[in-house]
Parts: C-alpha cells; sequence; structure tokens
C-alpha cells in the first residue's frame, strides 16, 4: 500500500482516480490547489504524487517544483493526454490517458511505490 497525492483541477477525475487507487489498496489524498498541496506535504509522507493530465503545463512544472521541495522523497506520476506529449521529464514515470485498462493506473503506482521503499530501505 502507497499513500498517493493526486493532483488535479477536475474534482470528476480526481473522484475517478480515488476509487481506482483505494481499490488497489491505496490511501489517498487529492488535492486541487497549492495551499492544499503544500499542508498535505507539511502532514503527512507521500509515496506517489499523480499530476493530473487537465493541468496546464505551466501549472504541472510548478506543481512539481513544489512537490520536489516540500516533499522530496516522493516519486511522480505525470498523466497526459493520449495523443500529446510528456511535459515533465524529471517524472519518474508518464501514463497517457485516457487509459484502456483503468487498472494500469494503479499498476503505475504500485511500481513506483515499490521503488521509493526500495531506495528507503538501502539508505537505511
Amino acid at each position: 500500500m502507497a499513500l498517493v497525492l493526486c493532483t488535479g483541477i477536475d474534482k470528476t477525475l480526481l473522484e475517478t482516480r480515488r476509487l481506482i487507487l483505494e481499490r488497489a489498496g491505496h490511501a489517498v489524498v487529492s488535492v486541487t490547489d497549492e495551499p492544499s498541496l503544500l499542508r498535505a506535504c507539511q502532514n503527512q509522507s507521500f509515496d506517489v504524487a499523480v499530476i493530473g493530465q487537465s493541468v496546464s503545463q505551466n501549472s504541472k512544472r510548478r506543481l512539481v517544483s513544489l512537490i520536489r521541495e516540500h516533499c522530496p522523497e516522493i516519486k511522480i506520476l505525470e498523466l497526459y493526454p493520449q495523443f500529446s506529449s510528456r511535459v515533465l521529464p524529471d517524472a519518474d514515470a508518464a501514463l497517457p490517458v485516457p487509459v484502456d485498462v483503468p487498472k494500469d493506473l494503479a499498476d503505475r503506482v504500485n511500481e513506483l511505490a515499490k521503488q521509493k521503499k526500495a531506495e528507503g530501505a538501502k539508505s537505511d
């Protein structure tokens, strides 16, 4: 199980992501603005951050900057529109959406959470 920070502007998409990830056994905190993101990073230690596909390019870059600053150990998964390209080359993983099989989102989060835990074990 991972603690996942989901960011986005579309509340319906955030809710769908939350349901997919919770069904896969993850705990999810969703945020739609910078103050909420900062509060979340101050209060919890997240394993994975999911950057939503509806977020503008500039906002994605800003979110990643804030996340890296306030949650430096987190793994970042960028979601991007299927017929577009990635915006965040420094994200740990990317996934084009819509995803044909919603399980792909949970699988990608699982992979990133395992990487983070393995890195944490190496530093101990």
